[in-house]
Parts: C-alpha cells; structure tokens; sequence
C-alpha cells in the first residue's frame, strides 16, 4: 500500500527543523549581545557573565515551547490543588496558643540575676524582641554565665512563636486540624516552597525560561515522568542559548563563563544605532544620508565625457559601451574610443577627526553615568566605521591622568575608586621624580586639562581642518599639570580652572573646537554649569545638558549634524 505523499516532511528537511524539537526557524532569533554588553558596560571585567545570567536576561517566544515537554499550566494547578488541600486541613488558633505558650513557659523559667542586669532581662522578655534577647546574651557574659544559657532557649522559643504568627498572617486556613509547633513551621516551609515555585513558573510561561524553575523543589512535587520531560526540555533550551550566542560572538572561556568577540561588537553598534536613528522625531527621522563619504573623491550618480587628465578609475563602463556599440553601429570587433568614455563626476569628502574624552573619574559612579559614556563611545565608533570610514576617531580615559584608550578596550573602563574622603585635598606630585608613581597617586579626581593637552597632541597629526574635541563630564576639574608637577585639589581650585581654560586656549589656536557634553550630577552646581561655558567659548565650540541615558543620542546626532555642515 502507498503511503500518502506528506509534503510536510519535505519542509522540515529543507528546513533543516523537526517539529519535535525546540525552536521553530520561522521565528526571529534572540538578542543575545544586547544582554551581555549591557553585562560589560556595567562590571567591565570585574565580573564574568555566566550562562545562568545570560539565559535570565533573555526573553524568548512562549509560543515556542507550547506543547513541549510538560504543560506548565498542569504543574501550576498543581501545585495550586496542593496548596489548597493544606489551607483547608489545617487550623491555626491552636497552634497559636501553644508557640505563646511554649515561649511564656520558657520565660518563667528563667533565674533572674539581681540589679539592673535582671531587670533588663524582665523587660526584653516582655517586649519579645529576638534583638534586646540578644544583647542580654552578649551582656550575660555569654556562654559562661546560666543566665546566657537559660536565654539562648528562650531566644529559640521566640523564634518558633515568630514563625507560627507569620503562618497565621500569611495563609488563610479553613481546616479543623490542629497542629504542633514543629508541624506548623514545617508546613510553612512546604507554603511557601509553593509559593516561590508557582511564581517561577509563571514567570517561565511568560518568559520561556525554564532555567528559572528551581528543578530540585519541584521534583519533591511533580511526578517523576513529568520531570524528565521538564528537564529535557531545559537541556534543549539551553543548547539552543548557546548555539545562538556563538552564532553572535559570544564564546565561552575555560571558567565556562561568556567572552565578546570583535563580531559581537559589530553587532551591538548596530543595534545602537539602529535605536539612536529609530528614536529620533518624526520630522528628523530617517537617515537623510548624502553622498557616499571616505577620504578622497567620490563618485556621484552623474556623468560628463571624459577629459584629458580625468582619472580611468571613475569611468561608468556600461555607458561608455553603449556609447562605442552606437557609435560603429553593429561593427565588429568593438573598439572604445576617449570620445566614448563617459566619467562619473567626483567630490571631495572633508575629513573630521575627533577625540572623545570619557569621563572616569570616582564621581561617574553615582547613577551609572559610567555605563552611558561607555555606550555613546560605541556608539560613535561604530558609526564611523560603518559610515565615515574615513574619519579619524580617538578615545581618552580621564580621571587623575589622562591615557588613550583602544575602542576594544572601552567596555571595560570602570569609574575610579575614591581613595580619599577629606573634605579639603591640597596634593603636589613630582611626576618627572624617577620615584614617582602613577599607581600611588589617587586616582578619583578629574584632570580636564591633561585630557585637553593630550587630545591636541592627537590632532595635531591629523591632515584636515576639521577637528574636535568631544568632552563628556559631569562638573569642574580637580587636577592639572604645571610642567611635570601634577596638582589634585578638591574643592576645585581657580588656580585649576585656569590651567584648563589655558590648555581649551591652546586647542581654539590650533582650529580644534571643544564641544562639552555636560552630564547631570548629584554634586553639580551653577559654577559647573558656568565653568562648561567658559571652556567651551575658548574655542567657539559649544555646551549640552542631556540625561545620561540619553548622551549616545545626541552625540551622534550633533556628529552626523557636524558632517551635513562641513559637507554643505
């Protein structure tokens, strides 16, 4: 007998996808690197992404897994049936009663020394506060006097009624059963193992993450077929998070734990960008982008009949053909002559270069500015990559020094710790002395001037009129260099503010704009605000407010601004 012709399997070879298993290639991957970047800016490399983590963070398709492997909604009733059994067994007045007085009997009980220290005692057994009992203990000379003894029991006893109240408060029994103490903390355990269980399980049919079920408690409820679905489940789940984060670039070291690759990178600068354009208003929304931009000429659309001198490399090949087949009309062999070669017209494209000046002082550590400043940076470079490939991009850390940084090392920048906390700091370094340290030097402050100095010494290199400094910081310098002597002052002091303005002096005589991006603080003044302003009327450049969260947005937006302007 034939067997009847099932198109459907046809399908799920090409496919390459077996409607048994988990997941469905109809259905858009998960995003990945957006979770474990977001891990980097926040912690650099103080602390590894785990699996467990990184599977948390990622929310999938419930529909994905709808009919695999166990009904989740069958292991929620349940646990509810459960629940509800034990709510409708049991009573709690009884018990109440007997953990009142169990802990009463125990203060009875109690041989109360003479003097204050009894006292004391007889009035923390009154009050039943778990912590004045304790500090009886400490005072009762600990183990060592009968008294210490005598309150350790009754401490345990206070506990117990602690936990039969919260049993009472918590849960709404309608049985007739009494119970035991013990019984009822051991019932209370079993409540709200359910408690966290159901919860876990919601959260998995909304998320699709089997990880976050506990499978050791649920196993001491469930049956054990539906366990081992439940378990295979994850296992495929799992395989499938992996695959999909080294399709991503995300690879895992020998600790288990998930590394960035450089792909992993181009994949978060898109997505950063593709948010940054996405979210702009409607009437700027759009990329409006212009011509194709790099260094040297670039071709445009039209075309004009080659000239002696004009270069072969921009020749439009299909047209100058067509114009050699008119020309000899069907002749053969075809010979191109220069009467027949038309040019694509060319311009030059300004370069811009750029430094950006990263704030990493201790203070970027309030609110996780850090975290934003790291995400504009990336965000920055991958547009230049991507879209001015021929622009010239260098970042610089600041905080008591100032040091250039190479782009794939700004996801772990992390602020400066704050190694001193006197309300006044007067501090001279000799950093020309063979002695001197960079590592002994606190490292918290903000040195505005150095990170100037070092960004014109950058630029300076730089073969184009168009340069930039891009200064992100949320508030007035506190450290600056005279010669090799390097001076940390807190409060700011005017004699820093005029280093910086010396130095943002220097950059306006070299043609280099300052432009300040001047972020919120929980510390910042008017004088901050008035500071930024100074500096960056020193070069004609200007000052931005924005929120933190939204500093990627508009520093790329003012750069792609910047390039329309030089273009135009």
């Amino acid at each position: 007998m034939n067997q009847p012709y099932r198109p459907g399997g046809v399908i799920h070879t090409y496919q390459k996808y077996d409607p048994q298993r988990f997941p469905s290639p109809t259905q858009e991957a998960p995003d990945l690197v957006s979770p474990a970047m977001e891990h980097m800016l926040m912690y650099g490399e103080m602390r590894e992404l785990t699996p467990e983590e990184l599977a948390r963070a990622i929310k999938l398709d419930p529909s994905q897994i709808a009919g695999l492997g166990p009904s989740l909604d069958a292991l929620i009733k349940m646990l509810q049936e459960r629940k509800r059994k034990i709510l409708e067994t049991y009573e709690t007045d009884s018990v109440l009663k007997k953990a009142r007085k169990n802990y009463y009997k125990a203060g009875k009980q109690i041989h109360y020394p003479q003097g204050k220290l009894g006292d004391a005692a007889r009035a923390a057994v009154d009050r039943e506060q778990i912590y004045d009992l304790e500090r009886l203990w400490y005072l009762a000379d600990e183990a060592r006097s009968p008294l210490a003894g005598e309150l350790v029991h009754l401490i345990e006893r206070l506990g117990e009624k602690y936990e039969v109240d919260e049993l009472a408060a918590k849960y709404d029994f309608t049985g007739q059963t009494s119970m035991t103490v013990p019984e009822a903390i051991a019932i209370k355990e079993e409540l709200e193992r359910i408690d966290e269980l159901l919860k876990q399980l919601e959260e998995a049919k909304e998320s699709a993450q089997i990880g976050v079920i506990d499978m050791s408690e649920l196993s001491q409820f469930a049956e054990p077929g539906q366990m081992e679905q439940l378990m295979d489940l994850q296992r495929q789940l799992e395989e499938y998070v992996r695959n999909m984060a080294e399709q991503q670039g995300l690879t895992g070291n020998k600790n288990g734990a998930f590394q960035i690759t450089p792909q992993a990178f181009r994949i978060f600068q898109g997505k950063l960008l593709e948010k940054i354009f996405s979210n702009l208003e409607a009437s700027r929304s759009g990329r409006h982008q212009g011509p194709i931009l790099g260094e040297g000429a670039v071709e445009l659309q039209q075309t004009k009949p080659y000239e002696f001198g004009d270069s072969i490399t921009q020749m439009d090949i299909p047209q100058s053909m067509i114009n050699a087949i008119l020309r000899q009309e069907g002749q053969t062999p075809l010979r191109l002559k220069p009467e027949d070669i038309e040019i694509h017209r060319t311009r030059n494209t300004p370069k811009c270069a750029t430094t950006v000046i990263m704030d990493m002082s201790g203070s970027m550590r309030y609110e996780g500015q850090y975290v934003n400043v790291k995400r504009m940076a990336l965000a920055l470079q991958g547009l230049i990559r991507s879209e001015y490939p021929g622009d010239y991009l260098q970042m610089l850390e600041m905080y008591s020094f100032a040091k250039p940084v190479r782009p794939g090392d700004v996801i772990g920048l992390l602020p400066k710790p704050v190694t001193l906390h006197d309300p006044v700091v007067r501090l001279r370094a000799d950093m020309s002395d063979p002695g001197a340290s960079e590592y002994r030097i606190p490292p918290h402050f903000t040195n505005i001037q150095h990170a100037l100095q070092q960004s014109r010494m950058f630029l300076a290199n730089q073969d184009t009129p168009n340069r930039q400094i891009i200064l992100i910081t949320d508030g007035l310098p506190t450290a600056h260099f005279e010669g090799s002597q390097l001076f940390l002052l807190y409060p700011p002091d005017p004699a820093t503010e005029a280093a910086t303005l010396r130095e943002g002096a220097l950059c306006a005589r070299e043609g280099i704009t300052i432009n300040i991006f001047l972020i919120p603080s929980w510390s910042q003044t008017e004088e901050d605000v008035k500071f930024a302003y100074r500096l960056a009327q020193t070069s004609q450049g200007r000052v931005f407010f924005t929120a933190g969260r939204d500093l990627d947005r508009y520093v790329i937006w003012d750069y792609v601004q910047h390039k329309r302007e030089i273009i135009g």
